[in-house]
């Protein structure tokens, strides 16, 4: 018997949960982004992404081995229009501790950035400083932000086009000033995912009216050539996106990362030789790594898996 539209929605919406909270799930214990004990600071934008991941934070707290704690904290920077009443009237309806720290970061972006240049370099600095003293403040052990998969991306080829390093948003690293553990549980998770997540969970969502109503930026640019490869070429993210979990440093040139020098014939083949891509080679490993997804990596994937 075939399935109602309605059921068949409610089927592929079910999937669609679970996928998120096992990739979330899965990333954090790749990473050990978190610990029994830890007091997670949320940083909530008002965007899709935080939003996803506050809400699949607070499943996973309530579903996982350990005990840990979150504080929802956003940063009010005082945008003309910012409506004030919408976050912590959905904070507090979810019963979720938070804190909404107020500070004019607009007006000083708006006085320091020229007409027409873009103000997300000097914004995000800002924002940083005041989401770490805040983290210090409240005891966080760890400041958990919304990136997902596909910004991770953005970044690594915005830094290649225009930075000229071979480098992206790692899923866990120490904060700038050397005193926080910054985490992104979402590195895992596909935008196209989340958007529709938000969509079915009806996120009360806040434009950014400083970045976002800005036009021509290079990770827009970035983003949207990414987004007609897939068109095109179906699964061309999904490789990219694996290549960054799967180095090889013999193969490229940073000579700091790999001792070219000492090379010799008596070193052997190393990581394949001179071939530089095999197809079967590719497809072994990607068949390898669709079979090692499926296996349960920690306590913590596993009751994702379950729930």
């Amino acid at each position: 018997m075939s399935q109602s539209p309605e059921a068949k929605a409610k089927y592929n919406q079910n999937k669609l949960f679970k996928r998120l909270r096992r990739e979330t799930g899965k990333a954090i214990a790749d990473f050990n982004m978190i610990e029994h004990g830890d007091k997670i600071m949320v940083c909530l934008s008002g965007g899709k992404d935080s939003f996803a991941m506050l809400d699949i934070l607070l499943h996973l707290q309530a579903h996982a081995p350990i005990d840990f704690s979150l504080v929802a904290v956003n940063l009010d920077q005082k945008q003309p229009g910012f409506p004030e009443h919408v976050l912590p009237e959905y904070l507090k309806a979810l019963g979720v501790d938070y804190e909404i720290v107020e500070e004019d970061t607009y007006s000083i972006v708006m006085d320091k950035i020229p007409e027409g240049k873009t103000t997300c370099s000097l914004c995000s600095r800002l924002r940083r400083g005041i989401l770490y003293s805040t983290a210090t403040r409240l005891g966080a052990t760890k400041i958990a932000l919304g990136h997902h998969r596909d910004d991770i991306l953005e970044t690594l080829l915005l830094n290649m086009f225009h930075g000229g390093k071979l480098k992206s948003m790692p899923p866990k690293l120490v904060s700038d000033d050397g005193q926080h553990v910054v985490i992104r549980p979402l590195a895992y998770c596909k935008e196209a995912d989340i958007e529709h997540f938000a969509e079915i969970k009806q996120f009360p969502i806040i434009p950014c009216n400083l970045c976002g109503s800005q036009e021509n930026l290079q990770r827009k640019m970035i983003k949207e050539m990414l987004q007609g490869w897939e068109k095109r070429y179906p699964g061309r993210i999904e490789s990219m996106f694996r290549s960054v979990q799967n180095i090889v440093p013999s193969h490229l040139m940073d000579h700091e990362l790999f001792d070219f020098k000492s090379v010799s014939k008596e070193s052997g083949v190393i990581a394949g030789g001179d071939t530089a891509f095999d197809h079967e080679d590719v497809a072994d490993e990607q068949e390898q790594r669709r079979l090692a997804q499926h296996q349960p990596s920690e306590a913590v994937v596993q009751v994702v898996e379950l729930s």
